[in-house]
């Protein structure tokens, strides 16, 4: 089995998110800032995840994404599986047409094996476990977001509010009451 990015980085967001998860709903663009993840891709693993049924969404001001259920009901299996991500050692996907259309190549019953060990292994290990690893070796969580913001660090100039006329008639109008 190839473990690509897409299994990686939903593992990696997912105990994120599992870390902040009891403050409330997590922005994907503060989980994109911190695992510096593309924003773009984790919108598309997170609809994956949310259509599993891993993550919940709560839109609008103070939105993000909670976990659907708790850390130790979720497996890392469930996560990888969730984003489309193969786990399969096989060269031919588990179809046991190796070397054509019906013939096995020797080393597939090792290979085969090899699946059955590793889904066991991932279905062993909770999201809890990894999140609980991650506050052992002194993670510690942020009180505050630490989202940067693309808006500018000078004061917001308010107009001031004058009761004048705005236009040349209704300076004529302002002077005609005189």
């Amino acid at each position: 089995m190839r473990l690509t990015t897409k299994g990686r980085f939903a593992v990696t967001a997912m105990i994120d998110l599992g870390l902040r998860q009891s403050s409330g709903p997590v922005t994907l663009a503060a989980i994109s800032q911190r695992q510096s993840i593309s924003l773009s891709y984790l919108e598309q693993l997170f609809g994956k995840l949310r259509r599993n049924e891993l993550v919940e969404s709560t839109r609008g001001p103070g939105g993000g994404y909670t976990l659907a259920r708790s850390p130790s009901e979720i497996t890392v299996a469930e996560i990888i599986s969730s984003v489309d991500e193969p786990m399969d050692a096989t060269h031919c996907g588990g179809k046991e047409n190796c070397l054509g259309e019906s013939e096995r190549c020797m080393t597939h019953d090792l290979w085969t094996a090899l699946n059955v060990r590793m889904v066991e292994f991932l279905e062993s290990v909770t999201l809890q476990k990894l999140v609980d690893d991650q506050l052992a070796k002194g993670f510690r969580v942020e009180d505050k977001p630490t989202l940067k913001r693309a808006i500018s660090s000078m004061p917001t100039v308010r107009p001031i509010r004058m009761n004048v006329p705005n236009s040349v008639f209704a300076l004529g109008n302002a002077f005609s009451k005189t």
